[in-house]
């Protein structure tokens, strides 16, 4: 009996420290790209609020782009600064993949549903997925 209750203790250990591992990936600053100049553009936070994954733009790294405000957006997000938004809103986790939520583009003011996950071949990386339908881009943010 203590064999058994010992044996489930330790599966049910190493399938928390994997959940939690595979979750604190995602977990950090992130260096976005802009799609046209291949420069970087931003840092995002990506934090876990209860059960579900946010990221907010900690910094825009263009100086002439700091004081921007979001003319496009709708709602509370109206003509507030972009540096300091949260523009990643109440992802899911779901097996590798963060999803069931959506990503704001500061740019157009438009809001998508969204996918994130760590690359498969370099944890460096950060996939993030904004797509209506079957439409959709991905950018690759890098950690830092």
């Amino acid at each position: 009996m203590n064999m058994i209750f010992f044996k489930m203790s330790v599966a049910l250990l190493l399938l928390t420290t994997t959940i939690t591992n595979a979750q604190q990936e995602v977990l950090g600053s992130w260096k976005t790209i802009d799609d046209n100049t291949g420069k970087p553009r931003s840092i995002v936070e990506i934090y876990q609020k209860g059960n579900k994954i946010y990221g907010k733009v900690k910094q825009v790294l263009e100086e002439s782009e700091r004081g921007k405000l979001c003319v496009e957006c709708k709602g509370n997000d109206y003509n507030k600064p972009i540096e300091g938004m949260v523009i990643i809103k109440g992802l899911e986790k779901d097996g590798n993949e963060y999803e069931n939520g959506t990503i704001l583009d500061p740019e157009n003011g438009k809001v998508y549903k969204c996918k994130i996950w760590v690359d498969e071949d370099n944890p460096e990386i950060l996939n993030v997925r904004g797509y209506i339908a079957f439409l959709y881009r991905t950018q690759n943010w890098i950690k830092i």
